[in-house]
């Protein structure tokens, strides 16, 4: 996410607790919820989930209780958002408020909640931090290994202070019309980490990606431009959807490109208000893309190049520096492809759901 630039336009909120009025967070700026918010990765510790100084509200139901998915029904799992079954269905509250562990203010640790699967706390036993003056429970805070560190407020147990208290920084964030920062001059969240694995954001975003995708496409066939496009989504795509000539077409659309002439535009999601960018008549078929991952898309040839050092002829470049590499192939999040699928409508179609099944029932089956 690109750095947040200060606006005196921009309001800020913190939040206090709904007893007795005392103020838990330090003073933020919403932003999206992050797309890889409830994604599981790998088995180590994985850093903080919200920029500081920022909050998100996340629409759908979190945390327990829980009911399996032939209890709750069809009927109830689609009015929750969910048109495709899942293992089991939260049934907790809708518009937590996500922050960073470091913007809280004035909680403590609740005895006997401190539930986990490994090395923290991983909120199965529901919220586990409570209001140091009063002793309201008030929050989860989530810091095992395999999750994304951070602590979510529940909505019924706090409220928003006006923007003349509480305390902190004033750390706003431009207005959501403000599309100058999906730019194509720095790559905030690189594909590759510095040992060489992927960066589980990237598998996180092009998961989500893929799934509207494949929704917008009814499951069929999709030609996309050669280059970063094709090659990270044509080999999901070539496994997921039958043989056969694609009848439509893909390709990047956005601020700072011309409109291409293809049937799905591949289009930046705005990165404070997580909306998707809109073309002029609104009327084309768009598939969001996280804006770290549409500016590699969109902007591909952004290299520095300088003559390669040694014997080699003159007008044999290279890159300068020379880009992080992946010791294995790209792979798609399955999780969150299977998570993000079952959310849209269209998975009730023949194909889409289909591939829901398939990936959901052989999860580490190629492409994930």
């Amino acid at each position: 996410m690109p750095r947040m630039n200060r606006n005196a336009e921009e309001r800020t909120t913190a939040f206090a607790c709904g007893g007795c009025g005392a103020a838990l967070t330090a003073r933020l700026s919403r932003a999206a919820l992050p797309l890889h918010a409830r994604q599981r990765w790998g088995h180590g510790l994985l850093p903080v989930l919200m920029q500081h100084g920022t909050y998100a509200v996340d629409p759908d139901p979190w945390g327990p209780p829980w009911r399996p998915w032939h209890e709750a029904g069809e009927d109830e799992a689609a009015a929750r958002g969910v048109f495709a079954p899942e293992p089991s269905l939260s049934f907790g509250s809708a518009g937590t408020i996500v922050v960073a562990p470091g913007d809280t203010r004035g909680t403590v640790l609740m005895p006997g909640r401190h539930g986990g699967r490994c090395c923290g706390l991983d909120g199965s036993d529901g919220p586990n931090l409570a209001c140091a003056q009063c002793g309201l429970a008030v929050a989860t805070r989530i810091d095992d290994c395999s999750l994304w560190q951070a602590v979510r407020f529940d909505p019924g147990a706090v409220r928003a202070l006006p923007a003349d208290e509480g305390d902190g920084d004033d750390t706003g964030t431009p207005g959501a019309d403000h599309w100058e920062v999906v730019a194509p001059a720095s790559d905030p969240v690189p594909p590759v980490d510095p040992a060489g694995d992927w960066n589980p954001q990237w598998a996180a975003a092009a998961a989500v990606a893929l799934a509207h995708l494949l929704a917008v496409s009814g499951g069929m066939p999709v030609a996309l431009p050669e280059g970063p496009v094709a090659a990270l989504f044509a080999p999901a795509l070539d496994v997921l959807t039958p043989p056969g000539k694609p009848a439509l077409t893909a390709a990047p659309a956005g601020p700072g490109l011309p409109e291409p002439a293809a049937d799905i535009l591949m289009v930046p999601r705005h990165p404070r208000t997580g909306t998707a960018w809109r073309p002029s008549d609104g009327t084309a078929v768009t598939v969001p893309l996280a804006a770290y991952v549409w500016t590699q898309l969109a902007f591909p040839t952004r290299r520095r190049l300088v003559q390669a050092p040694g014997t080699l002829p003159e007008g044999i470049l290279r890159d300068d520096p020379l880009p992080d590499l992946p010791w294995q192939s790209f792979r798609p999040d399955w999780g969150v492809f299977v998570r993000t699928l079952a959310r849209l409508p269209a998975v009730r179609g023949p194909r889409p759901r289909g591939i829901h099944d398939r990936v959901r029932e052989h999860p580490y089956s190629h492409p994930f």
